[in-house]
């Protein structure tokens, strides 16, 4: 079976600019691929060679094993950061539209926006213009446009951004259920929980090339485990002079502890237990965005 979306070492420039630099990644059927970086790594540049909206210098982009095809269109859905519906024009009347130009019949159009929009819970934004709705109401509306019509690839950049936290939740679960359903879903966020809960495989980008990539686990595996946290039913003494201790931070339901090599985690343990009863013990992995930060040298910004 055919992989829906493979990049083979493309390469973009503008002038002397180089924007992406030999990119390889792979977005397998029914799989979330996460795309990070910071504002200008490149991520940006990736999704429109993507979509076919600017080509690669170097390199190739194929689809389900075969190079781009206008007809390709109607097989993809696009969720932009920037919303990009006309904001006088009814949600149905724009919503329709675009479902046609994908290929749908309007009554079968029309029926699935009804159904979307009831899941969503807001049957009633139906006849309303876009401006009429909040801000988390035209991101739904702006989701079912990129999915009305079932496309099989999905470019999402920021889904989550102006939705409050139910709503995140929400849209978060509507993304599962399209990945179970076998779509392909190409996502980049600065939302690294996000990534984390979602995705499997990622590539970070920086200054328009690809710094580290492959499997969430397996990379965190590969990063030293520095931080080590503890609830105690009465305060621990002594532990800034555990060797390997770096700081210490005492937080409101337990403490925080930034080690420099691993053995000082059982120090710690055996220290607790020598002095009170320990509620709680974990030896904390990095989060993804510390993982980011120390893989683009502190630089996350430029």
């Amino acid at each position: 079976m055919s992989v829906p979306l493979k990049l083979n070492r493309v390469t973009k420039t503008y002038a002397s600019k180089t924007a992406v630099n030999g990119i390889d990644l792979q977005v397998n059927r029914g799989e979330i691929y996460g795309l990070l970086g910071a504002n200008g790594a490149g991520k940006t540049t990736t999704m429109r060679m993507v979509l076919g909206l600017i080509y690669p210098d170097e390199g190739d982009i194929s689809y389900f094993g075969k190079p781009y095809d206008k007809e390709l269109t109607r097989k993809f859905g696009y969720l932009p950061e920037e919303r990009g519906l006309y904001p006088k024009v009814k949600v149905s009347e724009q919503i329709l539209y675009l479902a046609q130009l994908k290929g749908m019949s309007r009554k079968d159009a029309d029926r699935s926006l009804k159904e979307w929009l009831e899941k969503f819970g807001v049957p009633e934004n139906y006849n309303r213009k876009i401006e009429e709705l909040s801000k988390g109401n035209q991101q739904k509306i702006q989701f079912i446009a990129a999915v009305i019509h079932q496309p099989e690839i999905i470019i999402m950049d920021e889904a989550f951004s102006g939705l409050d936290p139910v709503n995140v939740e929400l849209l978060k679960d509507t993304v599962k259920q399209l990945r179970d359903q076998g779509t392909s879903i190409l996502f980049s966020t600065h939302r690294m929980e996000h990534v984390e809960e979602l995705c499997k495989n990622i590539s970070i980008l920086h200054q328009s090339n690809t710094v580290l990539q492959g499997n969430i686990r397996e990379i965190k595996s590969r990063f030293p485990k520095e931080k080590v946290w503890i609830r105690t039913v009465q305060p621990v003494q002594g532990l800034e002079q555990i060797a390997g201790v770096e700081q210490v931070r005492e937080m409101e339901n337990g403490c925080e502890i930034k080690i420099t090599r691993p053995e000082a985690a059982q120090h710690i343990l055996t220290q607790a237990m020598q002095q009170t009863t320990v509620e709680k013990f974990e030896i904390k992995e990095p989060t993804l965005n510390e993982i980011f930060i120390k893989s683009v040298g502190g630089n996350a910004d430029e």
